[in-house]
């Protein structure tokens, strides 16, 4: 597969888009549906919610695909741009309501907790995004290490590698996640948005 296959795929795709082809929709949302509900759902912990975001968000690039710019990144990057903006309007729109039903209909909530609560949801789905974008022997040497508890030994023998390599695939694997609690600098681009292709 060519290195630009992917961004071709994505000028292709807006073109479509932009042209009004239905059929393209269709691709997009097979391709990506999956995505930005998961997504969603992490950030927002609710089934419905996540729908609604996923319908608002594939309504939205239906409705202005010029918006997607290839010179920012790839169409899967602000495909999780457009879903996590959508989910943190979402989320403080969720806050302020709940509060105001527990509390009364003039307070408000704390803004610190709330954006502590958007940064908590933001984190857990960038961290998400980083593990379903990464390349499959870092995603599989994590899994090994941290959800089935090998160490690196026995990870190596399962993925039929030196240890050397296991360790190297798992330190990657965790450099990468470890950029999931990093905050955006102010005026840089959105989370995800021109960085993970």
């Amino acid at each position: 597969m060519a290195k630009d296959t992917a961004p071709r795929w994505d000028r292709r795709m807006q073109q479509r888009l932009a042209r009004g082809e239905a059929a393209a929709l269709g691709e997009l949302y097979d391709r990506f549906a999956a995505l930005v509900h998961s997504q969603a759902h992490l950030m927002l912990d609710d089934e419905d919610a996540a729908g609604l975001v996923t319908r608002e968000v594939f309504a939205q690039i239906w409705e202005s695909p010029e918006e997607y710019d290839p010179k920012q990144g790839s169409m899967r990057a602000w495909v999780a741009h457009l879903t996590h903006r959508r989910s943190v309007r979402r989320l403080r729109t969720s806050a302020a309501t709940s509060y105001a039903a527990e509390h009364g209909e003039d307070t408000a909530p704390d803004p610190d907790e709330v954006e502590q609560r958007v940064r908590n949801a933001t984190a857990a789905a960038r961290a998400d995004y980083i593990v379903a974008s990464m390349p499959a022997p870092l995603r599989q040497a994590l899994k090994l290490a941290y959800v089935d508890r090998r160490d690196y030994r026995q990870a190596a023998a399962e993925l039929g590698v030196t240890e050397d390599e296991a360790r190297r695939r798992l330190r990657l694997g965790l450099q990468l996640l470890s950029t999931a609690n990093a905050r955006p600098l102010e005026g840089s681009a959105p989370p995800g948005y021109g960085r993970i292709r």
